[in-house]
């Protein structure tokens, strides 16, 4: 039991059940303060307390008790931990004593003393049977793994990330492309949700939720002045569209906080700030933010995993007070920028009337192993500073969200020169993308709600129908952004390409029941073209186009058999194409468009038409098998330049603004996860990514770049 639930003792009767009730953070916060200047109030300080917080003077005084209790239990441990010290300290002395002894020379002949190595031979014969013994325990349970013997190897030079594919021709590996794994070994493992990369804790201790529940009233109060601070905390950009981004030094001496000015050469400090208007409810929107698994559907772009750790407040009617723990890894959807994981906190307060504010903090918890023994972790990479958003309700079912992003990066890898200046800028994990992504997910699910409105589209779609593709359409999106993640566990291999990125490739066994069952390979790179983003994402969303980029349509045009607005710019939407060559004619082509201020994205995959028939016959189409293909547009993040600007032209002569363009595809190798990957198929890929880059590059006449 925490100390944000009390529980009536057995004083009222053993046959009543227990109930349990859970304070506010705000309310154990008051706790705590109180706590700390009386550990044993009288019955007339347990009755304003009573008063100010709203609960009965008995639950004050079992809280107090508790808590009392759990002093009690902490100063046991801290002394234990200085009685294990000083057994540390006297371990080392005995070690230091005994290597001086080794060391001690005969006074007679100036030589070393005689020793008696008969004990410590016998020491390491006795060792030396114990790990044998160790050593035939672990091979036994790796056969009983592997389903076959485990043949015990020398030891071998321990290969690099870059050399985990599985290449085997014949039994034999390709020799260009490094030695033949096992597919049980290969990074990718399977298509569905992967674990983190590090171990997260199943649940957060009694201990720590007070100090929990009170960081995270620290974090509310920060975020809700930051978000209405003025000039003196926030500068805006000299860009066209004038982000604003935070002043540093002036957050450093308003929120004041030990060593937060001593940071490191290698870590770099990202805030910013952006509002607008979206259309959803508040209610809405809270709901959203607090459901993991919804977080993750409205964010594909952004956010490729979240779960929820533990609730630690469930909180009244609204989701208002609640505090839920949570974990998230952030990606940029190319294989070149690693993954951001996240461990936060996310607090939702109703502040008044129409008015929330939900806050988030990063916390580091190390897992219950480290805590009895196991070596630590090392610390993230990168923590999120108070951050979140306001969101007030406005009429005609539209909020207006204020979204704060502040994060501390260190950058333990260098960042790949292509998408430096963009997660420099802050602009790859700001709050000007944040917004716009939720400003499409929320024109998206408006859609959704109303979509076939009209009696029939021009393929005599049924209302269902729509929806039923909307749906499916969905699934492939997030499944196309879920393959471009460069997680720690989602790793690629290099082979050589039409730049200095490369084509990089992954594989691994589908087993998920919306994908082809079998082993399938994901290939993708990423390109900078001198080229603003909406012309890039016109050319390539356009079928009239199609033909000049698309390899597997041989030239051959392409005809838009059904089409879904799913927003408000012309772009966004949802195409059911047909190629009009004889030998495609059992093939159609779904295909989702959509765009927004932070950047495009296309992703089309090939559909039979009975499937596609199932869908428009408004159908469920969870069985539907997709393996999606597809491009981001992203902007260069160089600054003085617009993303969207029709000039490709720098300001004074700078190097023109473009996009960062990611082509990935994903292609069934065979319909047996038994079997492995074959040079013949990686040749296929690398050629098929290398042409479609060359043909959009002599397409938006930039082939020299």
């Amino acid at each position: 039991m925490d100390f944000g639930d009390d529980v009536m003792d057995g004083s009222d009767g053993q046959h009543r059940k227990k109930r349990y009730h859970r304070h506010t953070p705000r309310q154990i916060q008051q706790l705590e303060a109180m706590f700390k200047e009386c550990p044993h109030p009288d019955e007339n300080q347990r009755m304003q307390l009573s008063r100010e917080l709203g609960l009965e003077p008995r639950q004050i005084k079992f809280w107090f008790q508790n808590r009392r209790t759990q002093m009690k239990a902490q100063h046991e441990r801290q002394d234990n931990c200085f009685l294990r010290a000083e057994n540390d300290k006297i371990r080392c002395e005995n070690i230091a004593m005994r290597e001086a002894l080794r060391n001690v020379i005969c006074p007679t002949c100036g030589g070393p003393p005689v020793a008696d190595d008969y004990f410590d031979e016998q020491k390491l014969r006795m060792e030396n049977a114990r790990l044998k013994e160790e050593l035939d325990r672990v091979s036994s349970l790796t056969s009983k793994y592997l389903g076959r013997p485990f043949t015990q190897l020398p030891p071998v030079q321990p290969l690099s990330m870059s050399s985990s594919l599985d290449l085997s021709v014949g039994g034999l590996g390709s020799p260009a492309l490094g030695p033949s794994l096992d597919l049980d070994l290969l990074s990718g493992g399977s298509s569905g949700y992967h674990h983190p990369a590090f171990h997260l804790p199943t649940a957060v201790s009694e201990m720590e939720r007070p100090m929990m529940a009170e960081m995270a009233t620290r974090a509310m109060d920060e975020l809700i002045r930051m978000a209405q601070a003025g000039e003196q905390l926030w500068a805006r950009t000299g860009g066209p569209d004038g982000r604003e981004v935070l002043n540093v030094d002036t957050y450093d001496s308003i929120f004041s906080k030990p060593g937060s000015s001593f940071r490191g050469p290698d870590v770099h400090v990202e805030g910013s700030r952006d509002s607008g208007l979206v259309f959803m409810s508040a209610i809405g929107l809270v709901d959203m933010f607090m459901d993991s698994s919804k977080w993750m559907e409205f964010f594909p772009t952004i956010v490729s995993n979240a779960r929820t750790i533990d609730v630690l407040v469930n909180g009244m009617a609204g989701r208002s007070e609640s505090l839920v723990l949570m974990y998230e890894e952030l990606h940029v959807m190319s294989p070149v920028v690693p993954t951001r994981e996240l461990c936060f906190l996310r607090y939702c307060r109703q502040i008044e009337h129409g008015l929330w504010a939900i806050a988030d903090v990063s916390v580091d918890l190390q897992p219950r192993d480290a805590r009895f023994g196991a070596p630590p972790q090392p610390p993230r990479s990168c923590c999120r500073l108070p951050s979140g958003c306001l969101i007030a309700d406005m009429a005609n079912g539209y909020s207006k969200v204020t979204w704060v992003e502040h994060m501390e990066v260190e950058d333990r890898v260098p960042i790949h020169l292509l998408y430096r200046d963009l997660i420099l800028s802050g602009a790859a994990f700001g709050a000007h993308r944040w917004l716009a992504a939720l400003q499409r997910a929320c024109e998206r699910c408006a859609c959704l709600a109303t979509a076939g409105m009209p009696p029939r589209d021009i393929a005599g779609v049924t209302p269902e129908g729509n929806r039923s593709m909307m749906k499916l359409s969905q699934r492939m999106v997030s499944g196309f952004c879920a393959s471009l993640s460069a997680s720690q566990l989602h790793r690629w291999t290099t082979l050589s390409g039409p730049n200095d990125v490369g084509v990089r490739v992954m594989v691994h066994r589908s087993t998920d029941p919306g994908q082809p069952s079998g082993v399938v390979l994901s290939a993708a790179t990423s390109i900078w073209l001198p080229v603003p983003c909406d012309r890039v994402f016109a050319f390539i969303c356009d079928e009239n186009t199609r033909s000049q980029w698309d390899v597997l349509s041989h030239g051959n045009p392409v005809q838009e058999v059904s089409r879904i607005p799913n927003g408000s710019h012309p772009g966004n939407c949802i195409s059911l194409l047909r190629g009009l060559n004889a030998s495609q004619n059992s093939m159609l082509i779904l295909q989702e468009s959509c765009t927004d201020a932070s950047g495009s994205l296309v992703v089309y995959a090939p559909i039979d038409i009975p499937a596609a028939n199932v869908v428009m016959s408004g159908e469920d189409p969870s069985a539907i098998p997709l393996l999606p293909s597809g491009f981001t547009i992203l902007p260069d993040g160089r600054p003085g330049a617009s993303p969207s600007s029709s000039s490709s032209a720098g300001p004074l002569g700078s190097p023109p603004a473009g996009s960062l363009v990611t082509v990935a595809f994903q292609i069934l190798v065979s319909s047996l996860p038994s079997s492995k990957l074959n040079a013949e198929s990686v040749a296929t890929v690398n050629s098929l990514i290398s042409t479609t880059v060359e043909q959009i590059k002599a397409a938006l006449n930039c082939a020299s770049h």
